[in-house]
């Protein structure tokens, strides 16, 4: 399961897996605490795909892991988020490329590969979407929990709230574009390449079913 995983997804989890032993051995429970949870979640993307029998690209769930580990680990442990003011504008423009490939993958994965199923801007325009409406509801997710429990997840209100909606909105067009490319063919690699793996991977998600 894990083998076959990424090099450096597979360096990230035995940094993390020793940070928490460390800290536990030393006392440092928040430490441990946030190195665990983040050992955690970056494993949550495997397991499923073990539990749903998909087969994701390696290259896929590293950037996963990548971006969870950046997110708690050095957001939150080293406070990347205030030493460099970029850090939650990259962490944004990622996640959102991100959920744009998703949104691509689950409604060419409903058309059963068929490309011309519906319009590509179509289609492309659903998997922007898709990303865009994860962002929104993760910054009402900031909003409750600012509310209701006296937190400062949205640092400037508004202005913070609406610069990450924007910044979501650039990466989910640059994820939902590299699905209109790859349905176009125009197949160089990169974001294309991921689709293009995952398509690979799982023949039987695409290929239309015979009545």
């Amino acid at each position: 399961m894990f083998s076959d995983q990424a090099l450096l997804a597979r360096m990230i989890w035995g940094a993390l897996a020793l940070t928490a032993l460390v800290a536990m051995g030393q006392a440092r429970w928040s430490l441990a605490f946030v190195a665990m949870a983040t050992l955690s979640l970056s494993l949550v993307p495997v397991l499923i795909a073990r539990w749903a029998d998909v087969k994701v690209p390696p290259g896929f769930i590293a950037a996963v892991v990548v971006f969870v580990a950046a997110t708690l680990f050095l957001g939150e442990v080293f406070d990347f988020y205030e030493r460099f003011w970029w850090w939650d504008i990259v962490l944004h423009i990622g996640s959102a490329i991100g959920f744009g490939l998703v949104g691509f993958v689950l409604v060419f994965m409903m058309f059963q590969g068929d490309r011309f199923a519906a319009p590509h801007f179509a289609i492309a325009f659903f998997a922007f979407c898709f990303a865009v409406t994860i962002g929104v509801v993760w910054e009402v997710f900031e909003f409750m929990m600012d509310q209701l429990f006296g937190l400062n997840m949205q640092k400037s209100g508004l202005l913070d709230t609406m610069g990450d909606l924007i910044v979501d909105m650039v990466g989910a067009a640059l994820g939902a574009t590299s699905g209109y490319a790859y349905l176009k063919g125009l197949q160089y690699g990169g974001l294309t390449g991921i689709i293009d793996e995952f398509v690979r991977r799982n023949p039987r998600f695409f290929k239309r079913k015979r009545k």
